[in-house]
């Protein structure tokens, strides 16, 4: 009886290893669902993060495109608002040139500022066929005179009216008194006008003067004709 016992007790008290197993297996079941979890998070977290920098990305990237087009469009515009049609200005300048030239062709008078005294000479085309134009002064002057009293115009050589009106005559043409010849002196179609026909010595200029007379200050040009011959000019 007692041997019968202390077999029964000695078997009772070994390790039921079993149930240890089966606690290892659950443990280490706990253990792989753990690290399954753990990847995914890992793995899906890696994997929104990524797809989000990509969407950022993406939209800085459309939203560079979209300002790079619109500079471009803005600085089109301005390019466009900033040029003048094409040829437009040349056309208007071709214009502007042409009237010009018709303006200068259609004027028969020409005027040009004096030199000195600040008035200005007009010259005119004539249709004298001794003429080549007519000259007109504002500048011009009386030469003065010596005279007094009431004026008689004398076309005596060597009387002071008749030295008067040569000084006059060298005076519009700018010739000289020692190279100057008077062709022709002679009334002017009334008694204080005059006309004179002169030219250089040597024939190359040659003028018709008109001179009208101002009391008190002798003399004056009203207009010089340039001729291109002395027949028929006096």
């Amino acid at each position: 009886m007692i041997n019968t016992q202390s077999r029964y007790t000695s078997r009772s008290n070994r390790p039921k290893k079993p149930n240890m197993n089966k606690l290892l297996n659950i443990l280490i079941g706990v253990v792989v669902i753990l690290i399954v979890i753990t990847a995914g998070i890992i793995f899906f977290g890696n994997d929104e993060k990524e797809q989000a920098e990509s969407k950022n990305n993406t939209e800085e990237t459309a939203l560079k495109n979209e300002s790079t087009e619109n500079d471009s469009e803005s600085a089109q515009d301005t390019d466009t608002e900033s040029k003048p049609e094409i040829g437009s200005e040349e056309i208007a300048s071709e214009d502007e040139n042409a009237e010009g030239t018709t303006e200068d062709e259609s004027e028969e008078e020409s005027s040009e500022e004096g030199s000195t005294t600040g008035g200005s000479v007009t010259s005119s085309p004539s249709d004298d066929p001794v003429v080549s134009d007519t000259i007109a002064n504002t500048a011009w002057e009386p030469v003065g005179t010596s005279q007094t009293g009431e004026h008689v115009s004398i076309y005596s050589k060597n009387h002071v009216d008749w030295n008067e009106k040569v000084k006059a005559l060298a005076y519009a043409t700018g010739l000289s008194s020692d190279n100057m010849i008077v062709w022709h002196l002679g009334n002017g179609g009334s008694p204080q006008k005059s006309i004179g026909t002169v030219s250089s010595k040597n024939k190359e200029e040659k003028y018709r003067v008109y001179l009208h007379w101002v009391d008190g200050e002798g003399w004056r040009p009203e207009k010089m004709d340039t001729l291109k011959t002395l027949d028929g000019a006096y």
